[in-house]
């Protein structure tokens, strides 16, 4: 437990700040004050409204304001009263979709992808302390102008210098460089450090001190490293990790009368209904593969979501906007349902009271596309005790153009397997392949 008595409590403004899952976890750390917030999105805004009016944001004055690209950083320090360099942070999550390695890709020529910059206007004008900026892994790898797979390699003319994976991340830093910020880039996932749920994120933290970051190694490691460490009697490590929390840990015995659900089509409920809990489209007698997943079925690789029926014992795949899709289902583990919005939230660790705005496919998608509230708790403690340490040395502020120690990206790691679906011939179900 963290002893927070007597710290000084730090002032945030959040940008894209959607359902807030990034500031409730700052918050959570008793260390952040959310002055104001920027979300453009209706549904998330009238979230936003909606539980501020319900004392569910412990600043019951914060600023919330619509569209960061009418925005002047300018007037968000005059309606708070304040001036460059008084913010102590700023954080936020820019459109991620058209970083995605799922879909068209289309980076910073997508308009939500250029969106990136105006995060980095309001960091230049405001000149925070540090900042803390969160995406997809996919944007480590984006290029500035992306080229369709079917246009490069043999008989195609070499990819250009935006052509390049990691373009964007490369002239994203060199901005902020510029502007005399340091920025440390982890690739984390959330499972490894208590969300009941793989999740792999980006996290972006710059300091305007030139301060080296270091990130937090996992606490919570697969039940098979646990047991190991139990057995060795790593009595240091016992007190320290955990085993992953599983998607059982979030939501068994959450009962619901009426719960609000996305629910699978009567076609799809005909297939899921024959999968055990923690089997998928492999699970099915050969004919009823061929028969549901059409030409699917001869594909190769990323069908892992395919009439997915979820296990307790396991930690839930990522959350996506929707959970009743054939290719990426999110089937209850003993009923044949989708999981429900409720279900959706708690695996996402939001707080009981925090309450959403919207249609039903709304919720789920400022669900879906939330930062888990555990990482935002884990990055608050991290830029806390680097803001304590200056607050207590006080070392000068980095003037824009100085020399600066590189930015580095660092894998902490991200990519985290908890199971086989097939192998041997046979597919797998049940969740005692932990690696």
């Amino acid at each position: 437990m963290i002893d927070i008595a007597n710290k000084p409590v730090f002032k945030v403004i959040s940008l894209f700040s959607g359902a807030m899952g990034l500031d409730i976890g700052l918050e959570q750390t008793g260390r952040f004050d959310i002055l104001a917030c920027c979300e453009k999105d209706e549904a998330c805004l009238e979230t936003i409204k909606l539980n501020k009016n319900k004392f569910n944001l412990k600043n019951e004055n914060i600023k919330i304001y619509k569209d960061i690209r009418t925005l002047s950083p300018k007037e968000v320090l005059d309606d708070l009263g304040m001036i460059a360099k008084e913010i102590d942070v700023i954080i936020g999550g820019p459109p991620c979709q058209s970083f995605s390695t799922v879909g068209k890709r289309g980076t910073i020529q997508d308009p939500r992808g250029s969106l990136i910059w105006d995060y980095f206007r309001f960091v230049k004008e405001i000149k925070p302390k540090f900042f803390l900026m969160e995406n997809v892994r996919g944007l480590l790898s984006a290029a500035i102008k992306h080229r369709p797979l079917a246009k490069r390699g043999k008989g195609n003319p070499p990819l250009g210098a935006e052509e390049e994976p990691g373009s964007v991340v490369k002239l994203f830093l060199s901005d902020f460089e510029k502007e005399g910020y340091r920025v440390d880039i982890f690739e984390v996932n959330a499972v490894n450090y208590g969300a009941p749920q793989l999740r792999e994120r980006v996290l972006f933290i710059g300091n305007n001190y030139n301060l080296p970051i270091s990130f937090p190694k996992p606490t919570y490691v697969s039940k098979k490293i646990y047991e190991e460490y139990k057995k060795q009697k790593c009595l240091a490590y016992e007190e320290d990790l955990q085993p992953f929390r599983t998607l059982g840990d979030a939501i068994r015995g959450s009962n619901e009368e009426n719960p609000e659900i996305v629910d699978f089509s009567p076609r799809k409920k005909k297939y899921i209904s024959l999968v055990p809990p923690g089997g998928n489209w492999r699970s099915l007698p050969m004919e009823l593969q061929k028969e549901s997943l059409g030409k699917a079925f001869y594909a190769k690789g990323g069908r892992s979501g395919w009439w997915r029926r979820l296990s307790y014992e396991l930690p839930c795949p990522c959350l996506l906007t929707s959970p009743n899709h054939a290719s990426t289902s999110l089937c209850h583990p003993e009923e044949v349902r989708a999981l429900s919005a409720k279900e959706y939230a708690k695996i996402q660790e939001f707080p009981e009271t925090w309450e959403f705005a919207g249609k039903l496919i709304d919720v789920y998608r400022q669900i879906g596309n939330a930062v888990p509230v555990r990482l935002g708790i884990v990055s608050g403690h991290v830029i806390a005790s680097y803001l304590d340490e200056v607050s207590e040395s006080n070392p000068p502020r980095i003037e824009p153009g100085a020399k600066l120690t590189p930015s580095r990206i660092v894998h902490v790691k991200s990519h985290v397997r908890t199971r086989y679906w097939f192998k041997n011939g046979e597919s797998v179900i049940n969740g005692n392949s932990y690696y």
